[in-house]
């Protein structure tokens, strides 16, 4: 993909808020089975017995099925997640279903079907397979939360970009809950390198527009839509939003825990001498960052350096 024409966008993706707001949203993801047999279950049942929840118009799916709730700024995201939830969970064991926020499906792949089979999605299955397994499994068979937060403008707003990449491989060993060489994140590490960017590559340099340009150019294009859809097909750890940041890379919680993680996120983005603390202590192993990532996945991380 010709880096001219991505600039702009990636420009755009990369604008920022214009104040000091510091809001959180929530997407939480879910595994879904029959609750009588285990089995995977097609999405249109998922979606009849969700109909008229509370829950139901933030209701989508990912590619293998699983659930996701994407819920709005809220003032208590994770009570509003805890409640949105409690809802959900009634209907759908009335209509015999059972979810799990569990980070990689246990069922075998031949049991898990793609079930979002858009040109989109098969185009990315395809290509995902042409570099190995992980990439179908990380589609089909594993569940996230994520956390969305406000960016600021200015230095703050850099450092706010800089900070979540660099302690990204702590916080994901700090709320682990899968590890090894099927764990979640190792699953994300090797589906496609070249787009998911587990490394210092975002953080090469003193602009961050260029680095994320060069990225996005180097990684295969499979869709058809221009850079604009390329762009949609990269899946970095922390993913710019233009007025806000997506972190991508934790296991799927236990939503009464996730209050937790907001705190430890809110904190780390929204105290301005916390998050300047933990940049002078993490910016020395910038170049380490591909290893920590690593360790993180493995679930060998000293994690004393931000304890």
């Amino acid at each position: 993909m010709n880096p001219k024409e991505l600039h702009p966008l990636v420009a755009e993706l990369f604008a920022r808020g214009r104040r000091r707001s510091v809001r959180v949203a929530v997407e939480q993801e879910f595994l879904v089975a029959d609750a009588t047999t285990g089995a995977a279950v097609p999405i249109e049942r998922v979606r009849r017995a969700t109909e008229g929840s509370a829950a139901a118009p933030y209701v989508g799916f990912e590619p293998g099925g699983q659930l996701e709730l994407s819920l709005p700024c809220t003032l208590d995201p994770a009570g509003e997640l805890r409640t949105l939830v409690d809802d959900l969970t009634h209907r759908l064991t009335a209509a015999r279903l059972s979810t799990y926020a569990l980070p990689v499906d246990p069922r075998p792949e031949h049991e898990v079907p793609l079930q979002l089979t858009s040109p989109r999605y098969v185009a990315m299955h395809r290509h995902f397979d042409s570099i190995g397994p992980a990439g179908r499994r990380m589609m089909r068979r594993t569940a996230s939360t994520q956390i969305c937060l406000d960016w600021w403008p200015g230095q703050a707003g850099a450092e706010q970009w800089r900070v979540l990449n660099l302690a990204g491989p702590y916080l994901a060993a700090t709320f682990a809950r899968s590890s090894g060489p099927h764990g979640r994140l190792t699953t994300w590490l090797e589906a496609d390198p070249a787009r998911t960017g587990f490394d210092d590559r975002l953080l090469s340099g003193d602009d961050p527009v260029a680095a994320y340009t060069a990225f996005a150019a180097g990684a295969t294009v499979f869709t058809s839509g221009g850079p604009a859809e390329h762009l949609t097909t990269m899946f970095p750890p922390v993913r710019p939003r233009s007025t806000y940041l997506e972190v991508r890379f934790l296991d799927a919680q236990e939503p009464a825990t996730v209050g937790r993680v907001i705190d430890a996120f809110t904190s780390l983005m929204y105290d301005d001498a916390h998050r300047r603390h933990v940049l002078r202590s993490l910016e020395p192993g910038r170049a380490q960052l591909a290893a920590q990532w690593r360790a993180s996945a493995a679930g060998e991380l000293d994690l004393e350096l931000v304890a």
